[in-house]
């Protein structure tokens, strides 16, 4: 087991690992930019690191500082959260090359599953059930539209480096097409630096279904079940929860079997999340995330196991704590992001929180770094907390949800709150009735 983890990352995540290690035994250290110097992990951690001005590019995307960090507090091994550097190849490179383990998968498996075309590619060898689209990035309008023939309007272009909505257009008719194809890699190239892009069919009222995965690297491979994360907001999950309400038992177990044995066969280690779209009782694979997943804890209620000590066992060598025989799903489990942004127009606001009460009580489970007088800097994702409850059966979950969506105190700053108090005592939401779309056209209602 390692002797001490550094943490490159901030907020409720950085705060959820270093319980994680408190907990195993294992020293920690943080690394923080000046934002972030009363930040509740810096407080925490055994040690700390100030790594830079509050800009990420200069502190927390500093791979530099990162690796000198480690040098200078003899960690052994550095635990990446989600975001900033989680999905990156080179820091995992270098930090083997240093002798420092990353906690995650290898810069290999990073650099395939980062790639969309490449990952769609190794899906399909895998076994995965893929989107009908094309099998490589797309440049000419001719070609495109020969595709878009092939497998039926709409069809949606994505960017192969992309993620979080950009880069991603819809095409109807041939007319939209060529529009769609120039914006898209347009799109691609500015944010990205990579104007590839693909063409995949476009479902019309999908579910977005993910299935939590681990590998041992020594060709073992488990699934923890699945998560709905269906309740969007431009791609941005707004709210999740396991099991789907959507699936049965057999189709469940029947992903489920399909997305252990291809970690297993693709010899993948750590944890993993293999997305897919789903429609009419059918599931399309659309990405692999190559990390914890911000909503790991619906999973972790739901299974009993700490998703954090796992990554840990793995990446020390120490393989699997569990088959899959082990693995029992219990009850059901709804997480909420609460953002400092506006509950309607999702502007960010930072910002002094002036009160902060979390609510409590059975099944109840509240991740954040914030406290009263904390101060929300503008630099950074406007996430500030997860509320996540879990009951014998989803009746019982939305019940508890609502009670402690009521208990929920953030003054000083706008808050998502208001907006998960509106969505809780939806008919829609109560039956499970949903899809991608309709988060947005909710919205739109209520404008």
């Amino acid at each position: 087991m390692f002797q001490k983890i550094l943490i490159a990352n901030r907020g409720e995540i950085a705060l959820r690992v270093l319980r994680a290690c408190k907990e195993l035994g294992i020293q920690t250290v943080v690394v923080h930019s000046t934002a972030d110097a009363d930040a509740m992990h810096v407080r925490l951690a055994d040690e700390s690191v100030c790594i830079g001005p509050p800009p990420s590019r200069d502190s927390y995307l500093n791979i530099h500082q990162i690796v000198a960090a480690c040098e200078i507090t003899g960690a052994d091994a550095v635990h990446p959260g989600y975001g900033f550097l989680s999905e990156n190849a080179k820091f995992a490179d270098i930090l083997a090359a240093h002798n420092i383990t990353f906690i995650g998968p290898s810069g290999d498996h990073i650099r395939i599953m980062g790639d969309k075309i490449e990952a769609k590619r190794t899906a399909k060898r895998l076994g995965i059930p893929v989107v009908p689209g094309s099998d490589g990035a797309v440049t000419e309008e001719k070609e495109a539209k020969r595709i878009a023939a092939e497998i039926g309007y709409p069809v949606i272009i994505k960017a192969s480096a992309g993620g979080g909505g950009r880069g991603m257009k819809v095409a109807h008719t041939e007319a939209d097409l060529e529009i769609a194809l120039q914006t898209a890699r347009s799109e691609a190239g500015a944010a990205f630096g990579d104007d590839a892009v693909y063409i995949e069919k476009y479902l019309q009222k999908p579910r977005h279904i993910e299935v939590q995965v681990f590998g041992d690297g020594f060709g073992r491979g488990v699934h923890f079940g699945e998560r709905d994360c269906s309740l969007q907001r431009r791609h941005q999950k707004v709210w999740e929860e396991a099991n789907s309400p959507a699936l049965n038992a057999e189709e469940r177990s029947r992903i489920g079997g399909i997305c252990a044995k291809a970690i297993a066969d693709l010899g993948y280690s750590g944890a993993g999340t293999i997305e897919f779209l789903y429609e009419n009782g059918e599931f399309y694979f659309i990405e692999m995330n190559t990390r914890l997943q911000v909503e790991h804890p619906v999973t972790e209620a739901i299974t009993g196991i700490d998703l954090v000590h796992e990554q840990i066992r793995v990446a020390s060598g120490g393989g699997l704590s569990v088959k899959q025989e082990d693995i029992k799903f219990n009850g059901h489990a709804i997480e909420c992001r609460i953002n400092a942004e506006d509950p309607r127009t999702f502007t960010p606001s930072p910002g002094t929180i002036t009160h902060f009460h979390t609510p409590g009580g059975l099944g109840i489970r509240v991740d954040s770094g914030v406290y009263s007088g904390y101060k929300i800097p503008p630099y950074y994702d406007s996430l500030i907390g997860k509320l996540i409850v879990h009951g014998r059966n989803r009746v019982e979950c939305m019940m508890r949800l609502r009670r402690a969506l009521d208990e929920f105190v953030v003054d000083g700053i706008k808050t998502t709150l208001p907006l998960f108090r509106d969505l809780v005592g939806n008919a829609d939401i109560a039956n499970g009735d949903y899809d991608i779309h309709w988060l947005e056209k909710y919205l739109a209602k209520e404008e």
